[in-house]
């Protein structure tokens, strides 16, 4: 008698992203167990991230500092553009080249700056530190404290947040007082005293009757002020001095300062149970509603109470997705922003081996990242000169019956791109990380994707034509379930998986 044969196909491996959260067992075969330096494409498929290009050409400025801690772009009202970064306690300037601009004679005591840019300057806030401000006049920029700042007027509280908005400057978090919210006069950031400045003791506002400030934000033409445990939205934020409350949400806040993000939309923010949004938050007021890293979330957050660095985050609509990143423990977490999944989550993905402190989106697009090189960008699919490994797991798949042996037959994936491109294909069984191993080389001949290019014109997401190939791999051993990946070698091409498909012989009960 012939053995039942059984055959799992998946349209589109790691469709949904990592789910760490979930049994594993039963799980939809389009999430995925490990997804690591992917991202998920335009067309929906898990692919590798590209790659991860220093621009600085020496890092001698950082001295044995972690690196670049912070980025921030800088464009003034004619279009002239400068680029900052900060680390080994100094403010510099430049991608290819830190320029030290620190004012003379000050002593900068930590990196974790808050910059803004507004009315033509930037401003500098952290928390125990005379604000700087930065001025572009006749092409010369000029980094100085704010009372060596010729407009500057009134004393600016040493604020550890800053947000520009409704015509003004807005900063709070300043030692020992983590409760006042404070803004300058209106169209003048520079100015502290007079006009229209003034301050805010929001103690007894807080709907938990305790809390403190940790990020300023504008969404929807509310002023949002995050706390750790709640949540605060002011109206009429034009004019502070008649603004009024007109919501709070309990329960919910903001533990990382740089983790707020608007994508456009929304405000992305994480709390202490995962990360979030505002617009779902307001809406619902329901803990599990808005939180969109449930599928990752005891796993992210496990690592978020761990890290002894500043967590940051970027977001970019060119990539359309969101970064977290978590230095202590030298991972990024990604979220595609494309939309959500059935239960309001976030598809993500991770990313290894680069220890990216904080990341910045340019004007034209460009993302930058601070590490410990200095400053690098996100381009083509090599990390400066060096090849980077991205991995797809399933997670274990049963076959429908996890109470039957299984004998893995053949393993077939679809490969779009990587032309050349080595990946090892691993299967192993009933959970072990014991896995077997098989070697295969994408092929390097051009065949056009489904006949045609992207919106039939040159350029597409690869090339005008690009390799598909099927990794067909033979697998051996036996088990109630079974794991299947790959590890594949990203050197200077795009690839993405198009298809899973595999066979395995039915056994007996166990």
């Amino acid at each position: 008698m012939a053995q039942q044969r059984q055959n799992i196909y998946i349209g589109a491996p790691g469709f949904r992203g990592l789910n760490t959260q979930d049994s594993p067992v039963g799980q939809d075969p389009s999430f995925a167990s490990v997804a690591e330096n992917a991202v998920i494409d335009k067309f929906g498929r898990i692919a590798a991230r590209k790659g991860i290009n220093k621009l600085t050409s020496s890092a001698t400025p950082l001295g044995s500092s972690i690196g670049v801690e912070t980025i921030f772009e800088f464009v003034d009202y004619s279009g002239d553009k400068v680029v900052f970064s900060t680390g080994n306690s100094k403010i510099f300037t430049g991608t290819t080249t830190l320029t030290d601009v620190t004012p003379g004679s000050y002593t900068v005591s930590a990196n974790n700056w808050k910059i803004i840019n507004f009315a033509d300057h930037a401003y500098f806030w952290q928390r125990g530190q005379e604000p700087l401000i930065y001025t572009d006049e006749s092409g010369s920029g000029v980094l100085e404290k704010f009372s060596d700042h010729s407009h500057a007027t009134g004393v600016p509280p040493q604020a550890n947040e800053a947000l520009a908005a409704f015509g003004r400057v807005w900063v709070a978090d300043v030692t020992g007082n983590k409760h006042t919210l404070y803004w300058s006069d209106s169209l003048a950031g520079h100015a502290w005293t007079g006009g229209s400045s003034g301050s805010l003791d929001i103690t007894t506002v807080w709907p938990t009757g305790h809390d403190e400030i940790v990020a300023l934000a504008e969404f929807n033409d509310f002023l949002v002020i995050f706390g750790k445990r709640s949540i605060l939205l002011y109206q009429g934020a034009s004019s502070p001095s008649s603004m009024t409350l007109s919501d709070t949400i309990t329960g919910i806040g903001c533990i990382a300062r740089d983790s707020v993000q608007s994508n456009g939309t929304d405000l992305i923010f994480l709390s202490d149970s995962g990360l979030r949004s505002l617009g779902r938050t307001i809406q619902e007021k329901s803990n599990p509603i808005g939180n969109v890293s449930k599928n990752v979330r005891d796993t992210m957050m496990q690592a978020v109470n761990t890290q002894t660095g500043n967590i940051k985050s970027v977001y970019s609509p060119e990539e359309a997705f969101y970064l977290l990143f978590l230095p202590s423990s030298l991972e990024v977490y990604c979220f595609d922003m494309r939309g959500t999944l059935e239960d309001g989550s976030y598809r993500a993905t991770t990313w290894e081996g680069n220890a990216l402190l904080c990341g910045e989106r340019a004007e034209d697009g460009t993302l930058y990242f601070g590490n410990s090189v200095g400053v690098n960008d996100y381009s083509d699919y090599l990390d400066d000169a060096d090849t980077y490994t991205f991995k797809y797991f399933t997670n274990p798949l049963s076959f429908g019956d996890p109470s039957k042996v299984k004998m893995l037959k053949e393993i077939n994936f679809t490969i779009i791109g990587g032309s050349g491109s080595e990946i090892v294909g691993n299967w192993a069984y009933d959970y072990t990380e014991g896995y077997s191993k098989q070697a295969f080389t994408v092929a390097t001949s051009l065949i056009a994707e489904y006949g045609i290019s992207e919106y039939n014109v040159s350029t597409s997401e690869y090339s005008a034509t690009i390799v598909i190939d099927v990794a067909k791999l033979k697998a051996t051993g036996s088990g109630k379930v079974a794991t299947i990946g790959i590890e594949a070698t990203i050197d200077q091409r795009a690839l993405s998986i198009q298809e899973l498909n595999t066979e395995a012989v039915i056994g007996r009960l166990i």
